[in-house]
């Protein structure tokens, strides 16, 4: 069995992507929202489209280490059964994704593939 690796506050900001599909996307439109009107932050569009190194449709929340725990706890209480990816905005994409990532619920696989031609 795959171990699971848990969330750690060790930066001072990061991301989290919440993953969804044409079945879910209400759902997680609403759950970004909540986080965002709940906890104060900024919450990004709910792209119908890859975007970046994310291989499913995804919403992004900005968020800081103050808000980590909090945050983290309330995503993994309120996603059911969806995926969210948390990163550190450590300044070097290619590790936030990889190092610095974190999941709540199925890993997805990320073409990271832009990150090694600019780092």
């Amino acid at each position: 069995m795959k171990e699971i690796k848990r969330p750690v506050n060790s930066h001072k900001a990061y991301h989290a992507h919440v993953y969804y599909e044409q079945e879910t996307l209400e759902f997680a439109s609403k759950l970004c929202k909540e986080a965002g009107d709940k906890f104060n932050l900024r919450v990004g569009r709910t792209h119908e489209a890859l975007v970046g190194p994310h291989q499913k449709w995804s919403c992004q929340i900005t968020f800081s280490s103050k808000d980590f725990d909090k945050l983290v706890s309330w995503l993994e209480q309120n996603r059911k059964e969806l995926t969210v990816l948390i990163h550190a905005l450590s300044g070097n994409d290619l590790e936030d994704h990889t190092i610095y990532a974190y999941w709540l619920g199925d890993s997805v696989e990320l073409d990271i593939s832009m990150f090694s031609e600019i780092q």
